[in-house]
């Protein structure tokens, strides 16, 4: 993305920008960029997060001849940001992406999904993988309670001291205290987010941009402590049911356990696993050589029906 779109007022009016107006009379934001038969729809984590650290797809993806739209789900940074908690649902965002492929005119698409994006992913492939021609998951796991027991086990090899002082914030309820916000960066984002020693802007932007009512409430305070209404999700069982092709993709480094993905693509039927060796959960920005290799041929694969 050039400098002219970094801003949310300038997004509003890019070229490729379309405002698909939802049932519930809120507006989300999408853009499309490059051109090509192949056609992937973007989903990005947080919850609350945005289409921002995302970007690097288009340098990835658009050489290769394949369209990618970017899109900011409801609350997020160019979408309309509604004060309605009741809106912050996982059932509603399935819905709602269902509502944005309708108005974009998708059929036999790609959904790619980012961390609780690819959460959402799963949950739309399940309900309506009819429409779908390939699925990636980046840096998601089966359950919740999956990535819980492996991001505590990414802490409990912290330094003893470090656990210490975590768990004093964390027992007084003080999570938004500056020092242990310099904690959680230092030892978990630094570490397992994205491992460069200098963040790109774009990702630093999606962080600065982040909703976090939509994110306390779907997620919790934070990666370490998940208080939030998608605590109880797995979908281990029903991970077989998905039919359509798919490339399950993380990094080395990421929150979620190399392990569990390498599960999920023993049980879904058509699907590949790429582990990015230097990456973390943001391996498109810290192993994007092995990212953008694993996606392109994922899709040339699938479309010349190698998968």
């Amino acid at each position: 993305m050039t400098a002219l779109f970094k801003t949310r007022q300038n997004k509003h009016r890019a070229p490729g920008v379309q405002w698909i107006e939802l049932d519930n009379g809120y507006r989300v934001w999408t853009l499309r960029v490059g051109s090509g038969a192949v056609k992937v729809l973007t989903l990005h984590g947080g919850p609350g997060c945005t289409h921002e650290y995302l970007e690097c797809l288009e340098e990835y993806l658009v050489p290769a001849g394949i369209e990618v739209i970017f899109y900011d789900q409801l609350g997020s940074w160019c979408s309309d940001q509604p004060d309605d908690d009741s809106l912050w649902q996982l059932d509603r965002f399935v819905d709602e992406i269902e509502q944005v492929r309708k108005a974009l005119d998708l059929d036999d698409f790609y959904l790619f999904g980012h961390s609780c994006g690819g959460l959402f992913a799963i949950e739309y492939a399940l309900k309506y993988q009819v429409h779908l021609k390939g699925l990636v998951l980046n840096g998601i796991t089966g359950s919740i309670q999956s990535y819980v027991t492996h991001i505590n086990h990414l802490r409990e090899h912290l330094p003893a001291p470090v656990i210490e002082r975590l768990k004093g914030f964390e027992d007084r309820g003080d999570l938004d205290n500056e020092e242990y916000q310099d904690l959680l960066d230092e030892h978990l984002y630094r570490r397992h987010i994205c491992r460069l020693p200098e963040w790109p802007d774009a990702l630093d932007r999606a962080f600065e941009h982040l909703n976090y009512k939509v994110y306390n409430a779907m997620q919790g305070n934070n990666e370490f402590v998940f208080t939030g209404n998608l605590l109880g999700w797995d979908r281990w069982n029903e991970l077989a049911e998905i039919r359509t092709a798919t490339l399950v993709l993380a990094g080395r480094y990421d929150t979620m356990s190399p392990d569990d993905q390498k599960q999920m693509a023993s049980v879904i039927p058509h699907s590949r696993v790429v582990i990015c060796d230097n990456g973390s959960h943001c391996c498109m920005w810290d192993d994007p050589e092995n990212y953008r290799r694993a996606l392109v041929d994922f899709f040339r694969d699938v479309e010349s029906g190698r998968l």
